[in-house]
């Protein structure tokens, strides 16, 4: 049995699933969560968001160009910084995805049946991870139908508010409520929305000409991304104003009913339901694929490296997250699971650009044979007028992005630092144990 992914995805799916990640719930939930910290300031928060969020795509590009295989920073941690920090950033992501996961399936629950949302939620993961154990050409078409429904729901939101008698663009100015505190959370429940793109680079194994379509594929999706949520923000906060956002359980369609149009508001919890699923299944499809790379370096059971045969997917490490994430998502709260799993996330991006940073030193002392592959595309990459610009480019963009997830990270609400920071610490003595049972 093949142990290697099929290459079948280009610069159009690459982005679709990334879309698919980032145009999801986190518009539908994140909004309101955020106006409430920030206040006045939801755009600089905003703003805030999504450089970080750049910094740490580009990153990731140049990373993914590099070493094109399942995983993303846990891979790129490993070869970078060694096997202790790639082991680390594989532990973030996982742990913190599956949070996010369980959020996802639970807004689904929420939006179609909220007495019985746990069950619904529960059920969400079960048809999704039957989607993605049929290949990811079926999960990148069933992602487009996703951002298609979802762009259109927020076009209406966007035109109905704007184009509103209640509108009035002048509470889009600050009125002396905010905060540097509030901002930075903000920027960091926002980040939430954002952290979708890292997706196409933990496919990289699945993605055609990953030295081209990966650096490509990555600012693409997020630039359009930040074009929605701005477009959204600017036209929720002009009907409803910085309080009432902050409110809000359910920002977008009171928004629409504030504005009038009260038949859109079924439509956009149909939204809302459609962009969770999307979300969700973008998020089970990373996560399998984080679950593929670690059980390949023996930090989870080896059974779980498996690949179909026929379906070319990891099917056990697929059924595995799926098991979890249905647990989770029957016994979780989505509040917590949100800033939660900001906090790993961000953990895991601080290592994506400490791992970046590096690149323009090749391949690092003592590298593998195995590795020592990449070091014509680290030099390609690295190159003037390459993928990746000159070195103090992608020197500055790293460390941009290293310092605003750390910043971002301890600005999170205090119980979800202390969880984060708790597991984090739980991640790293489970690895000391298993180094000292090796050696024994």
């Amino acid at each position: 049995m093949t142990q290697q992914l099929r290459r079948t995805l280009g610069v159009f799916d690459a982005v679709v699933i990334g879309l698919g990640s980032m145009v999801g719930a986190g518009i539908f939930v994140a909004l309101g969560p955020a106006a409430g910290a920030a206040g006045s300031g939801l755009l600089l928060g905003l703003g805030l968001a999504a450089v970080v969020a750049y910094c740490n795509a580009m990153s990731s590009a140049r990373l993914a160009a590099v070493y094109p295989t399942s995983g993303g920073t846990y891979v790129y941690a490993r070869e970078r910084l060694g096997p202790f920090w790639g082991y680390l950033a594989g532990w973030a992501f996982v742990v913190g995805k599956t949070a996010s996961c369980a959020a996802m399936a639970l807004t689904v629950g929420a939006y179609v049946w909220p007495e019985q949302a746990h069950a619904v939620a529960v059920a969400s993961v079960v048809a999704l991870t039957a989607v993605n154990y049929r290949g990811v050409q079926k999960s990148a078409w069933l992602t487009r139908v996703v951002v298609a429904v979802v762009l259109a729901v927020l076009a209406a939101v966007v035109v109905s508010s704007l184009g509103s008698p209640r509108a009035d663009l002048g509470r889009l100015g600050w009125d002396g409520d905010v905060s540097a505190g509030g901002v930075f959370q903000a920027a960091g429940l926002l980040f939430f929305a954002f952290a979708g793109y890292a997706r196409i680079a933990t496919l990289g194994e699945e993605v055609r000409d990953p030295a081209r379509t990966i650096p490509r594929a990555v600012p693409l999706a997020l630039g359009i991304a930040l074009v929605v949520y701005a477009a959204v923000a600017v036209a929720v906060l002009s009907v409803l104003g910085p309080v009432a956002l902050g409110r809000s359980g359910a920002p977008l369609a009171d928004a629409v009913r504030a504005a009038g149009a009260d038949w859109l508001v079924p439509v956009v919890r149909v939204g809302a339901v459609v962009a969770a699923l999307g979300s969700l299944l973008a998020l089970i499809l990373g996560v399998s694929r984080t679950t593929l790379a670690m059980s390949r370096d023996g930090h989870l059971p080896g059974a779980l490296s498996a690949v179909h045969p026929r379906f070319q997917v990891p099917h056990r490490a697929e059924v595995a997250v799926g098991l979890v994430v249905a647990v989770v998502a029957a016994t979780a709260d989505v509040r917590g699971a949100i800033g939660f799993s900001s906090f790993g996330v961000l953990l895991y991006y601080t290592l994506a650009n400490a791992s970046a940073w590096t690149l323009c030193s090749g391949p690092p002392a003592g590298t593998p044979v195995r590795v020592t592959k990449a070091r014509t595309r680290v030099e390609r990459v690295t190159a003037d007028g390459g993928p990746a610009g000159r070195a103090w480019v992608v020197r500055a963009t790293a460390v941009c992005g290293a310092v605003g997830c750390v910043a971002l990270a301890f600005a999170l609400p205090g119980p979800s630092v202390a969880a984060g920071t708790a597991v984090v610490a739980l991640g790293a003595l489970l690895y000391v144990v298993r180094k000292k049972t090796q050696k024994q």
